[in-house]
């Protein structure tokens, strides 16, 4: 199948899936977030991969969802329940790479934001290049996490770590991420796509069932209750963006001032 802003190539156990909006700072969009999750998808049933590496366009990972997108405004005036559902596109593309069986790996150069973030924790490794910055920014437009990313960054990096990165929403380097547990390895300038390949290489030499089987043990046993915690998230998220504070969040991003928020 051709897809619009994502490109997948394959070489043994190992595919590389690359998504390019065609923008140097590599936005998502709905329509590449669809895409995003229809090539996930697309290894359902795929018993030759061992290993999917997912990265951005070699500048940047990706600066989250595009707010100057179209749909972007046509969400905020839809009925609430078209709303909802226009709002679920990231938690599907989410959760349709954390439930691939084979080992995932986000190979993360330049910026990592938002939705980017919400994407890489769904995977099972993180490696950037140094010099990468990541950045959680949603509560200062306004808005809450989601995604259902919450719980899988606590499983990594703890609940403190976890809102001090969505709360105090500070961007933090490459090296913090790793520091904090939010990425596993950091490589060179311009090296995380050849760092994940390695990694890549080793898991594709590895017997493919017990890979999976492994996979599947380590990922029930952290994520058991990330449903549980998290799946009103979207509710949350589809109230936040009715409010005055998500308003000028917005407003403030678009006009590059400091938001004025006043709980409303």
């Amino acid at each position: 199948m051709g897809y619009k802003f994502v490109t997948v190539e394959k070489k043994g156990r190992i595919a590389t899936v690359r998504f390019d909006r065609g923008i140097d700072v590599n936005p998502l969009s709905i329509d590449a977030m669809k895409e995003l999750t229809e090539v996930a998808k697309s290894f359902e049933g795929d018993t030759e991969t061992s290993a999917i590496i997912l990265t951005g366009n070699g500048k940047n990972f990706t600066v989250g969802f595009d707010l100057k997108d179209p749909a972007a405004t046509a969400r905020i005036s839809a009925p609430v329940m078209e709303r909802r559902e226009m709002l679920s596109v990231g938690p599907k593309m989410s959760k349709a790479w954390e439930d691939l069986q084979p080992m995932t790996i986000v190979a993360v150069d330049g910026y990592c934001i938002g939705g980017g973030v919400a994407l890489s924790v769904a995977c099972d490794m993180r490696v950037a290049s140094k010099g990468a910055i990541f950045w959680v920014p949603e509560i200062r437009n306004g808005m809450n996490m989601s995604w259902q990313s919450v719980p899988r960054m606590v499983n990594l990096m703890g609940p403190a770590r976890t809102k001090q990165l969505c709360i105090v929403a500070d961007k933090i380097s490459a090296a913090t991420a790793e520091k904090w547990g939010l990425i596993e390895e950091v490589a060179q300038t311009g090296g995380a796509y050849e760092l994940a390949l390695d990694f890549a290489e080793k898991i594709a030499a590895r017997p493919p069932l017990p890979v999976r089987m492994i996979k599947q043990g380590a990922s029930v046993a952290a994520n058991a209750l990330n449903h549980a915690v998290s799946y009103m998230d979207l509710d949350q998220y589809t109230v936040a963006i009715t409010s005055e504070d998500y308003a000028e969040g917005i407003n403030a991003f678009l006009e590059k001032r400091d938001p004025e928020f006043k709980g409303r």
